[in-house]
């Protein structure tokens, strides 16, 4: 079953005061990964593989490139980090680029944080507001990235787009 999430992405340049912040609203740690994403050339939306020491993931997405909440349906598969998956998709589908990052995850609930330094990019924020029963309105979900993102001062003018992937590709 397809995943709804409700996201934005701004840069961010303060990581402590983002921490402390989701620290004393009650935030949970899951560890800081370090993440290699590598993204394929396809038709349709966006396939990555998502290698890293926490997550290990093969993500299909469709998300509009907007600063403002946006809306992603994605399809997730458990990958397994000796398995041959990114050899299979690298010759039957060529990669489009890759994105490195140390990324610290917490979560509130169903909200998941990202604090994340990307190579050649510098640093970010991710607020994903997620449903994965297909029991939560969207409304809701736009209403709770919206409190988050108020919640850690995040600014209009902070905000991105794009993905990581676009602003590599496009030399930001």
């Amino acid at each position: 079953m397809p995943i709804q999430n409700i996201e934005i992405k701004a840069k961010s340049s303060n990581h402590a005061k983002v921490r402390a912040i989701l620290k004393a609203n009650g935030a949970v740690a899951h560890g800081t990964d370090h993440q290699i994403d590598t993204y394929f050339q396809v038709n349709h939306g966006r396939l990555k593989l998502r290698e890293g020491n926490i997550e290990n993931n093969l993500i299909h997405y469709q998300r509009a490139n907007q600063a403002g909440p946006k809306s992603s349906e994605i399809i997730l598969f458990k990958s397994h980090p000796e398995s041959s998956l990114k050899s299979l998709l690298t010759a039957a589908l060529g990669v489009l680029t890759l994105v490195d990052k140390q990324r610290e995850i917490y979560f509130i609930d169903h909200v998941k944080f990202h604090i994340d330094t990307v190579v050649g990019l510098g640093e970010y924020v991710e607020i994903e507001v997620i449903d994965t029963t297909g029991e939560i309105d969207i409304k809701r979900l736009e209403t709770q990235c919206k409190y988050y993102k108020e919640l850690l001062e995040i600014k209009d003018h902070d905000l991105v787009s794009e993905s990581y992937s676009d602003l590599i590709m496009n030399g930001r």
